[in-house]
């Protein structure tokens, strides 16, 4: 593509070198950069793209976008914006032709549920035989072929790559999470979206955002992006209030939720260990849906699901034979097989509310102990402390005993991380016992459990990797469980 068609539509200041070169691809990285590339200098939090200009030049970049001045000692074309990384943004989705407006885009945000929404979505358009992609949390789908993501939402130019993958595969559906960093950071600027799906908001990421209401606002742009419907659970506060800031836009707005006046809603709700059942009630009719995890998070999770299938038309029999043949969605309330008289649950709860609601609903089935095993993943400054204190406090109020332990304590102290949990989960009067390494802590929890008992491990869900300094390591908690039940023998508790 001539680089003069590719920046049309930009404002920019011609700084060097000529507009009427070809342009044959896009890169952020320099590492990246092919044969008469643009590389784009974005600044990132740690790494600042405008430091590798010569490297990119090196490896054969054409051009170069900067929003800093530079000074090259070359003829290549440097383009001056405002802004690299929407500009970004903008460039990919132009290069790639616009896919988002070949498809139906669906994006889901909120702090918990975004993964299951989008699965149990999946679910039920595969059943109504729509070629359906996904891109979230454990990857990304397009034709049932798996790629893995850096990132729940991926930069810009990677992201439309996706896109373009997607309508090359003949994808009716794209079901994507939309982190708020992703919305902050314009990774998704230039899509097009149909619809936008709320779950919730709890405090997290505040170490970007700064403030509930810097992270509220970041989420609230998804529901000024989409152009169909927007589909809010308005038992949330944050949710209610988003419904209603944006209740007069050309926009769609469907309501869903348990306990307050709404649009699509449940009803005659059973919880049993492995599965919770209920009505759904719908403009279109009633259905008996049947969710293979429990607790009431799904059933939000999977109302937000109802509602979105309904505003596109699928039919209340597919809807229902579609939620129902989810049989688990990896690291969310994940049953490990052990052929013992105990259960170890591995989930993703990483919040206060999170792991409130995931401790709540083992205590509706548990007959013995609750064994929990957590920790906190680094967090800076007063959003870390608030974080470490809420999170012992449930801990302490929900659990029988608390092995605090890491989570990803990257470069933070992890046995001050640990203190911090360790004195909330005193004050409120809670049993526990403190180990360092994640993998002791599960042995010992193991180690510990007698019939009946629960071992909830949370935090880390599907994750297979832990971050300690700045080394990821391998970290698959599945196979820790089945490896230490396998050797029980061998455990020794301290």
């Amino acid at each position: 593509m001539l680089l003069s068609k590719l920046i049309n539509n930009l404002e920019y200041t011609l700084t060097s070198g000529s507009l009427e070169v070809e342009i044959s691809s896009i890169a952020y990285d320099s590492r990246r950069v092919a044969e008469n590339s643009i590389f784009v200098a974005v600044t990132g939090f740690s790494v600042d793209g405008h430091k590798f200009i010569d490297m990119a030049i090196k490896n054969g970049a054409k051009a170069i976008v900067v929003e800093k001045d530079i000074c090259v000692e070359t003829d290549v074309t440097i383009i001056k914006v405002k802004d690299t990384r929407n500009v970004l943004a903008k460039l990919s989705a132009l290069f790639f032709d616009n896919p988002t407006s070949k498809f139906n885009l669906i994006g889901v945000t909120g702090t918990n549920g975004k993964t299951s929404v989008t699965y149990l979505l999946k679910a039920i358009y595969d059943r109504a035989n729509r070629t359906t992609g996904l891109i979230g949390t454990n990857g990304t789908i397009i034709k049932n072929q798996s790629i893995k993501n850096k990132n729940t939402t991926p930069e810009s130019l990677d992201l439309q790559q996706l896109f373009s993958n997607m309508v090359a595969a003949n994808t009716s559906d794209c079901i994507m999470e939309v982190s708020s960093h992703s919305l902050s950071l314009d990774r998704v600027a230039y899509s097009n979206f149909n619809v936008g799906i709320f779950t919730n908001l709890t405090p997290d990421h505040l170490e970007l955002h700064k403030s509930m209401e810097e992270y509220f606002r970041a989420k609230a742009k998804l529901f000024y992006l989409s152009t169909d419907f927007n589909i809010i659970n308005v038992d949330d506060p944050y949710g209610k209030r988003l419904a209603d800031e944006v209740r007069n836009l050309n926009t769609k707005l469907i309501t869903y939720g348990i306990n307050n006046e709404a649009d699509i809603y449940a009803s005659n709700i059973e919880y049993s260990s492995d599965s919770v059942t209920y009505i759904a009630n719908t403009p279109k009719g009633q259905i008996s849906i049947k969710v293979n995890i429990p607790g009431v998070i799904y059933v939000y999770n999977s109302l937000a699901a109802i509602a979105c299938a309904y505003c596109n038309n699928i039919s209340l029999k597919d809807i229902q034979t579609g939620i129902s043949s989810v049989k688990g969605i990896k690291g969310r309330f994940e049953i490990v097989p052990t052929n013992k008289d105990f259960t170890v649950i591995i989930d993703f709860a990483h919040t206060e509310d999170g792991l409130q609601k995931a401790l709540t609903t083992v205590k509706q089935f548990a007959k013995g102990r609750i064994i929990l095993v957590f920790g906190v993943y680094a967090a800076p400054g007063e959003e870390g402390s608030d974080k470490r204190w809420g999170m012992g406090k449930v801990a302490a109020e929900y659990a029988d005993i608390a092995i605090v332990t890491s989570d990803n304590p990257k470069e933070q102290d992890p046995v001050s991380i640990i203190e911090d949990i360790v004195e909330s989960i005193k004050v409120h009067n809670g049993e526990f016992k403190a180990i360092v390494d994640r993998k002791e802590a599960i042995k010992y929890a193991i180690g510990i459990s007698q019939k009946d008992d629960i071992i909830f491990i949370a935090g880390k869900g599907h994750e297979t990797t832990q971050i300690i300094g700045t080394e990821e390591i391998p970290f698959n908690e599945k196979e820790i469980v089945t490896e230490t039940i396998n050797n029980s023998g061998e455990i020794k508790i301290s």
